[in-house]
């Protein structure tokens, strides 16, 4: 745990149960001298004998057995409050390293366009041609959020239907309406609480706003034990996605790039263990597979401890080129998270009459907004429009230009 930057804490886990235990040893101690005491009372009583010594000394072991329950209750509580805030232990292959500036190089792939010409931010191709707006989403629900009209509405829906579209027909996934509301369990499975709270956005009775369809998607089996033949599960959807952003104070602040309100086509995979790491690898090439398709430029980054999600004990990170801030920017993640949440949501399957912990995995493909952000920026042209991508011309009768 240190790898990621947490404080040593096996010391205090260890005296926490320790002293769970000891007070749990006195109950039972206390709870066989109460029962000793009862049959002498019963015995006392066939004979017609006094018992207020034996009923007060039973009396004083209620009470301290009691004391002792709430002891126990109370440093068993302790216990959950910190085991369920530790992340997963990074895989072997996990470089360790505490900022992001220690991510690995894995690959890349096409190359970064050459413009003869000055290009554009999203949002300036976006506000010129009076199609996307930020200044009336912000007067009707705050900062962080946008609104989209006519072409660039429709392009944002194509793009996450071509992504389905090859997610479903030919990447093998199964895709699934999901609802938008998740109870607390639900988060608590797949990691999100009680941590990480304050990124949420709650709705009221034990509901929340999912932040992402992997919540939903890796619950769908939750507290179910599997048949191996169900395994490998693949499976996708198209979400909005809703996120507070209360460590973003200050960062990109203008345009699209970090919103409360975005939309994501979301991967999932529950597998057999020894298939995990083959499976991530998988899963990064079908998420790949999309931005290739697109004819844009990335690289994929090998994430370090100090990085990586809470529930992940592997993460690739795939940056798209974004010609217009000059800058790589993460378009997708893909985790491997073994059988961290599993363990925490109780999904497992049956084989060779073992109930094992599936492996899940998780990866965006891709996050919607920012490739829409990254062709509108690859695809400018000087005159300020913008080229729309081959394999999404068919959403456009088969015009070249998106305005």
């Amino acid at each position: 745990m240190k790898t990621r930057g947490e404080k040593p804490i096996a010391y205090k886990i260890i005296n926490i149960d320790k002293e769970k235990r000891e007070a749990q040893t006195v109950m039972q101690n206390l709870l066989a001298e109460r029962n000793q005491l009862s049959k002498i009372i019963g015995k006392l009583k066939s004979e017609k004998k006094d018992t207020i010594n034996e009923m007060a000394k039973v009396e004083d072991l209620k009470n301290n057995i009691n004391t002792l329950k709430e002891l126990e209750t109370l440093k068993d509580d302790e216990l959950k409050a910190i085991l369920s805030r530790l992340p997963n232990i990074p895989d072997s292959s996990t470089p360790i390293g505490a900022y992001e500036e220690e991510n690995v190089f894995y690959r890349e792939w096409g190359n970064k366009p050459n413009f003869d010409f000055e290009p554009k931010l999203h949002f300036e191709i976006g506000e010129n041609s009076n199609l996307m707006n930020f200044e009336i989403a912000t007067k009707l629900s705050g900062p962080r959020f946008v609104i989209l009209k006519g072409q660039l509405s429709k392009f944002e829906r194509a793009i996450a239907n071509f992504m389905l579209d090859k997610h479903t027909n030919l990447n093998g996934y199964l895709e699934i309406h999901v609802p938008y509301l998740v109870k607390s369990e639900t988060l608590y499975g797949t990691g999100q609480l009680p941590k990480f709270s304050d990124d949420l956005f709650t709705a009221g009775d034990d509901h929340w706003l999912i932040p992402t369809a992997e919540v939903p998607l890796t619950s769908l089996c939750s507290n179910q034990i599997l048949n191996v033949n169900q395994l490998p599960m693949r499976v996708t959807s198209y979400t909005p996605c809703f996120r507070s952003e209360a460590g973003a104070a200050g960062k990109d602040t203008r345009g699209m790039l970090r919103q409360h309100q975005f939309t994501k086509v979301e991967l999932v995979s529950l597998v057999e263990p020894e298939q995990s790491s083959d499976e991530l690898e998988r899963m990064l090439n079908c998420a790949e597979g999309i931005l290739k398709d697109l004819n844009l430029h990335y690289r994929v980054m090998t994430l370090c401890t100090g990085d990586m999600g809470f529930g992940a004990k592997k993460t690739y990170d795939i940056e798209v080129w974004l010609p217009g801030e000059n800058k790589y920017r993460e378009i997708s993640s893909c985790s491997n998270c073994g059988d961290f949440q599993s363990r925490r949501m109780n999904t497992r399957y049956k084989k060779n009459d073992k109930n094992i912990y599936v492996h899940t995995l998780n990866g965006s493909g891709l996050a919607v907004g920012r490739t829409l952000i990254a062709i509108l920026e690859n695809y400018q042209t000087l005159d300020g429009n913008v080229k729309i991508p081959e394999v999404l011309k068919k959403y456009f009768d088969n015009q070249d230009t998106l305005f």
